[in-house]
């Protein structure tokens, strides 16, 4: 599969600001990002006044303008107080959050946004602008989860399905270099779902068993040999919940990595996340990357 877009090294990070307290965490968290990356910090704030403008006084339009660029200036300072030294540049966009955001990733490159937003009333779930940038994406989105200030593991996290989330494994080894950290491979399969598919033979959990195994060997193969100094672990467990079993598994990590598995929406016009995805989005306890998958590739997880 060929990438369609820049590895983590190349790529500028673009945040999301509007004001909340996980924007402008993850703000400080993609500062960090840039800095790992040697690479520029873009800041966009999407105030929406083209939505507006029909029905909204224009002295109030003026007034979200000023706040937004007053916001886009706070946030420059902070960044640049806590990172001498990197290069930031903001951008005060008249659309709506999801589309700035987007427009800029595919310009710059990775998003990052927060995991709630101001019309939020729980940490706990993730904002319409994230889920919505997250399931239409062409280019990779970070949601940034967890406790501000938690001590890192070294540990970069990867889901790996099959030989062909090679690619997000890849990109999960850049990450883990980046961070002069380690790489673990995960590969869950649900053992109730694949009894099913043998019609119930319990007796047939060995053989699939060696088949996910088989799976992730080649994966894990494939990114030793081009990553050789970088310190690699690859598991495979079975549950009754993919995303239960990386949920726990993000607590010992620095950041999961996963191919970001979209399903087609209605008359198959509006991609959707899957549901392990939703969840991983949801409740991980450490930012989530999702890598776009591109072309016709729909995964169901």
């Amino acid at each position: 599969m060929e990438s369609t877009f820049r590895t983590p090294d190349t790529s500028t990070v673009v945040v999301g600001v509007d004001g909340s307290a996980p924007a402008r965490t993850a703000a400080m968290w993609a500062a960090g990002e840039a800095v790992r990356r040697d690479r520029p910090l873009h800041v966009v704030y999407g105030a929406d006044t083209d939505g507006r403008a029909l029905y909204v006084p224009a002295v109030t339009l003026e007034q979200v303008r000023h706040n937004g660029r007053r916001l886009l200036d706070d946030t420059a300072k902070a960044v640049t107080a806590e990172h001498p030294g990197l290069r930031v540049s903001t951008e005060f966009s008249p659309a709506d959050a999801v589309d700035s955001l987007r427009r800029a990733g595919a310009l710059h490159g990775t998003v990052v946004v927060g995991n709630r937003g101001l019309g939020g009333f729980s940490s706990l779930l993730l904002g319409s602008v994230g889920l919505d940038l997250a399931a239409a994406a062409t280019t990779p989105v970070i949601v940034v989860r967890g406790a501000e200030g938690a001590e890192e593991t070294g540990t970069v996290l990867a889901a790996v399905r099959d030989e062909h989330d090679l690619l997000y494994a890849r990109y999960a080894a850049r990450e883990a270099e980046l961070r002069k950290g380690s790489l673990r491979l995960l590969h869950v399969w649900n053992v109730l779902e694949s009894v099913g598919e043998v019609v119930g033979m319990l007796d047939d959990v060995d053989a699939i068993a060696g088949a996910h195994a088989d799976a992730l060997r080649a994966v894990t193969d494939a990114v030793c040999e081009e990553f050789p100094d970088l310190d690699v672990r690859a598991d495979a467990e079975k549950g009754v919940s993919v995303a239960g079993v990386l949920v726990e598994a993000s607590r010992h990590a620095d950041l999961l990595v996963m191919g970001g598995r979209r399903v087609p929406g209605a008359l198959g016009l509006t991609p959707s996340l899957g549901r392990a995805t939703h969840s991983l989005l949801h409740h991980a306890h450490c930012p989530v990357l999702l890598v776009p998958r591109t072309g016709a590739d729909f995964g169901g997880t």
